[in-house]
């Protein structure tokens, strides 16, 4: 069947010759820069004309109804949280299928009787409003929680009363990226948030966030009274959570710069404070520098035990007594392994520790004592990930959540009272109408340019013919040491069973799969491994047989939309069609608006000379070109973005799609499609309501159906 050829007239968009900027005496057009203003009536039109010629052609496309309806259908099974015990009583949350949010429920025991005690569809109609962050006080009888609008990073935090569920009056706004964190006696929280500032704060403001500060609130009391325990109006970019540690005794201050989880580490005594909190804490500097991550695990009086990365790019336990500190007294409790890499850890029933690896991109999950670090037994665990976990010094139980491409959630519990029990199977949770046994998922490893060997996963049909005709989803991430483990797509798995296709997830540099050397060696200067890694992986898939270039989707959201884009500009010939979602676009620029500045830690900053230099030569918005050669064009791309990310916002995205359809859009030879998206009331992604989740896989995978011709299979 011969692809139809379509002419597309795109949007007309003001170019504006004026607007250059110099870089280190290098003279950079920014000829849309007018679309940074996101409330500019030129751009709200532009937007609207896209969204226009975008949606008829998704909505002609015959797979997307058959494609929501399966969907729809399969999404409907029940999703639970693991348990959690707060006080006295037990918690979860549940989704019967196609609830907009999850539902917090309550029980007075494990096999009582469950009840409402959260339910964020209540909050908006539409779902919009999601909860983001909550926390109980110690003793489990008071609650706090941050709501969402839209899916903007701002929230607002409000209290309850445990017992009754009674709504409390207090009320904290401004907040972002906050820890919430109660003292021992419930009084009050610990918080962050920022200043007042020009102009509105609802997720679609562009404005940067600086001067985050810790707050602390006395439950009861108005927000104006709270009390400022910590600012660095030397540092803008510093950000700071408060822990309070096991016994009560102490709260940690974890300051970390930008997305790098390098922090200092500070603490107070605060049975040393005889008239409470009143002030700026005296806190005493544990670690002064950004070296290494610290992040506290439990204690034993004066003696913390710390999961680190000093010395050791994939992680050891240490403990450090406050009451002798020099790091020549420091002791090693769980050396680095030598290959995997240490995740999380936590402690449980006061003596033990939970320690979660990632041994290549699996996770293993092991029982260690507190006292000796020595391991006392390997959970059994099949290929996949660790995605939920419960349990706290406090309690002598704990939940753990296991997912993986083709289990979509077995949840487990081990009572350690029981000597030498096994995990027993909490819940089980199956999806009607799609078999298992049906698919595979095998672990390949590939070549990157530099004989770099990469991991990727991939999932397919049983008994496949590799003759190069298959479809294939390539997915990447690559960035501030994120690993990208196994877990459980409806989407994903209707595109395997109904269009044919065959998933793939690579595991490029630049996350955290292989801990910090691997994360650092796709950061900065190095961040072309990135690329470098995902077009072999794709060169990979079409070597083995599993696909062909012009099969070959890439997608990526977030960093990993500036991944999709980056490779599309080097290499078009590779890829069929191209999904970025949420896409970093702009690299010259992206450190000037919302929290953009945070990601220098990963990228670099154009403001250095060399910096700027690399971020020039791979930045997706500077290095759009037509495809040299005949018959070559770009692939078909789908950008899609939503007015209330104001993680990424928006201003990327069209930048990016005014310059392709500018540059590419008009050459005779580019019939494949260059289009956006634009939802409303949504954001980065958290919080997202499960209709418009249904909705964006639904148009993701009609765009790319009409794009490569797949016809829905029964």
């Amino acid at each position: 069947m011969q692809k139809q050829h379509q002419t597309f007239h795109y949007p007309e968009a003001f170019r504006d010759d004026s607007a250059v900027d110099d870089y280190h005496g290098v003279k950079v057009p920014d000829p849309y820069r007018w679309l940074e203003d996101p409330d500019g009536e030129q751009s709200k039109a532009y937007v609207e004309a896209q969204n226009k010629l975008t949606m008829p052609f998704i909505e002609k496309c015959p797979v997307r109804q058959q494609f929501k309806d399966r969907m729809t259908e399969l999404y409907d099974y029940p999703k639970y949280s693991c348990s959690f015990k707060k006080g006295k009583r037990y918690f979860y949350f549940y989704n019967s299928g196609l609830q907009n949010q999850n539902v917090m429920y309550v029980q007075d025991s494990l096999d009582g009787q469950a009840r409402v005690f959260l339910d964020p569809n209540t909050f908006s109609e539409d779902g919009t409003v999601a909860l983001r962050g909550y926390s109980f006080s110690e003793d489990g009888e008071y609650f706090a929680y941050g709501l969402s609008n839209s899916g903007s990073d701002w929230v607002t935090i409000k209290f309850m009363k445990v017992c009754n569920q009674e709504e409390l009056p207090d009320v904290l706004e401004r907040v972002k990226f906050s820890c919430m964190s109660w003292t021992h006696d419930g009084v009050g929280l610990f918080y962050n948030c920022y200043q007042k500032q020009e102009g509105k704060s609802d997720g679609t403001e562009t404005s940067t966030n600086l001067h985050q500060k810790l707050y602390y609130h006395v439950l009861g009391t108005d927000q104006s009274k709270d009390v400022l325990c910590a600012e660095f109006p030397d540092q803008p970019k510093w950000m700071e959570g408060a822990t309070v540690s096991d016994d009560g005794q102490y709260v940690l201050l974890s300051i970390t710069e930008g997305c790098d989880p390098v922090n200092r580490l500070w603490y107070c005594d605060l049975h040393k404070l005889p008239n409470g909190i009143t002030d700026i804490l005296p806190w005493v500097k544990l670690i002064d520098n950004f070296d290494a991550e610290y992040d506290y695990i439990t204690n034993e009086g004066t003696v913390f035990t710390f999961k680190t990365n000093r010395n050791a790019p994939k992680y050891k336990l240490i403990n450090i007594d406050f009451s002798d500190p020099a790091e020549s007294s420091w002791k090693e409790l769980v050396p680095e392994h030598t290959k995997d890499v240490l995740e999380w850890v936590a402690c449980v029933h006061s003596k033990f520790l939970v320690l979660c690896y990632l041994h290549d991109v699996k996770n293993v999950l092991q029982l260690h004592e507190l006292a000796t670090g020595r391991h006392v037994k390997t959970f059994p665990l099949d290929v996949g990930s660790i995605v939920g976990y419960s349990g706290r010094k406090k309690d002598s139980e704990l939940f753990y959540h296991f997912t993986s491409f083709l289990s979509p959630g077995i949840i487990y519990h081990y009572d350690l009272t029981k000597d030498a029990q096994e995990p027993r199977v909490f819940r089980e949770v199956t999806v009607k109408g799609f078999n298992p046994s049906d698919y595979q998922t095998v672990q390949e490893f590939f070549p990157s340019k530099d004989g770099t060997q990469i991991p990727m996963f991939v999932v397919h049909k049983k008994g496949i013919t590799l003759d190069g005709s298959h479809p294939a989803f390539l997915y990447g991430y690559g960035g501030f040491n994120i690993s990208i483990t196994p877990s459980y797509s409806v989407s994903r798995l209707i595109f395997v069973r109904h269009l044919g296709g065959i998933l793939a997830v690579a595991n490029i540099r630049g996350g955290g799969e292989y801990g910090e050397t691997w994360h650092k060696a796709g950061c900065y200067g190095k961040k072309q491994n990135c690329f470098d890694d995902f077009q072999c992986a794709a060169e990979f898939l079409i070597k083995k047989g599993y696909s062909s270039p012009q099969n070959i989707t890439i997608n990526g959201g977030s960093n990993g939309g500036l991944l999709v884009a980056a490779c599309a500009n080097q290499r078009p010939d590779l890829f069929g069609c191209v999904i970025a979602q949420v896409g970093v676009m702009d690299m010259l620029k992206f450190h000037k608006f919302t929290i953009g500045h945070a990601w220098t830690t990963d990228f670099g900053c154009s403001d250095k000379k060399d910096d700027f230099e690399w971020l020039y030569k791979y930045s997706p918005l500077h290095n759009i070109k037509v495809p040299e050669g005949d018959g070559k064009q770009y692939p078909s791309t789908l950008l899609l973005t939503a007015d209330h990310d104001d993680r990424v916002v928006p201003l990327h995205s069209l930048k990016f799609i005014a310059t392709l359809q500018h540059v590419v859009g008009r050459s005779p030879k580019q019939t494949n499609p260059l289009l956006i998206h634009v939802d409303t009331k949504a954001g980065h992604g958290a919080g997202k309501p499960t209709a418009k989740v249904i909705e964006e896989v639904s148009d993701m995978f009609a765009f790319i159906a009409q794009c490569l011709n797949l016809s829905w299979i029964q």
